[in-house]
């Protein structure tokens, strides 16, 4: 009998590839009958390098090519971060499994110049390279004096940026830099009181279709309960809000005592304007927190907020 096969689409980024190697490694762990091959592609997100993600447009930037793949049989699973995943999926595909979560938070990395610095002493005028408008919205907030530069490219043309004077300090994923064996460049994990997270950054989402029941069984072995409870209310927050994955919307999430605990953030992208609140309701119904925390912002100007910055990207 010849053994089934398992087709997985990834992007070709030395981090997506790490991140695609692990998914393969565990399913083939777990299911040793399976012959698993991987696919790789550029995403237009790939491609365009040299215009600020938010202005390039925010519907699938790097899971569309990946998706299509899915959709024409060319690939059964694609393996996302799952904060590149927008909250709205083509017909025909799900969400299939959520994977357990590494450090969401974001970190700062300086070049040596600044190794005797935190981000709460960077001297006046420092050269901040971030491509996400969500820190960009909070850390102005916070640190008004600081100057914000666009930076583009995976996380090793990132910071050889850093490294040759482009930029006095970067602010990445905290989850990127591990997986890569990088967490020796993290010089400062960001606190939640200055820089809430993307929606479900840290975790892994692998997407296929919704009616291959065999694939979608198969997935299980790699979910992760808390981490997937914890993430639907984040994506339900964002969804309810009608953002997208380039807009300064962050959240952070905990679960104490069977509780779910969802904070989220709307701001300005001159951080002037910023709202934050939380919830908090069961586990088991992580979807109903991240909708009511989403009404909550709405009340408090959210989406005045978000119509401003969609006319401005």
């Amino acid at each position: 009998m010849v053994n089934p096969i398992l087709r997985i689409a990834s992007r070709r980024s030395q981090l997506a590839m790490v991140q695609t190697h692990w998914v393969r490694d565990q399913l083939a762990k777990s299911h040793p009958d399976l012959e698993i091959n991987i696919e790789t592609m550029a995403t237009q997100g790939d491609k365009i390098l040299d215009v600020a993600l938010a202005k390039i447009g925010d519907k699938g930037l790097f899971t569309k090519e990946l998706e299509a793949q899915m959709l024409v049989n060319r690939a059964d699973i694609a393996v996302h971060s799952l904060k590149d995943l927008p909250t709205n999926l083509p017909d025909g595909l799900i969400l299939g499994c959520i994977t357990k979560r590494e450090d969401p938070a974001d970190a700062l990395i300086v070049n040596l110049k600044h190794r005797d610095k935190t981000l709460n002493t960077l001297p006046e005028g420092s050269i901040v390279g971030t491509s996400s408008l969500r820190r960009l919205a909070q850390l102005r907030h916070h640190f008004p004096h600081l100057i914000f530069k666009d930076i583009r490219g995976n996380v090793i043309t990132r910071l050889e940026k850093l490294d040759s004077g482009e930029f006095d300090c970067l602010i990445l994923a905290a989850a990127g830099l591990e997986r890569l064996g990088l967490s020796n460049r993290i010089h400062e994990v960001i606190s939640t009181s200055i820089s809430l997270h993307a929606v479900g950054q840290g975790a892994l989402g692998i997407e296929c279709r919704n009616e291959d029941s065999e694939i979608l069984d198969r997935l299980q072995v790699l979910k992760d309960t808390p981490t997937t409870q914890r993430c639907l209310a984040e994506r339900a927050f964002l969804r309810e809000l009608e953002g997208g994955c380039q807009v300064p919307i962050g959240v952070h999430t905990r679960i104490e005592n069977n509780q779910l605990i969802l904070t989220g953030m709307v701001a300005s992208l001159d951080g002037k304007k910023m709202i934050r609140d939380e919830r908090r309701g069961l586990c088991t119904d992580p979807e109903a927190i991240g909708i009511s925390l989403a009404g909550s912002l709405r009340d408090q100007g959210a989406e005045e907020i978000l119509k401003e910055i969609y006319s401005k990207i």
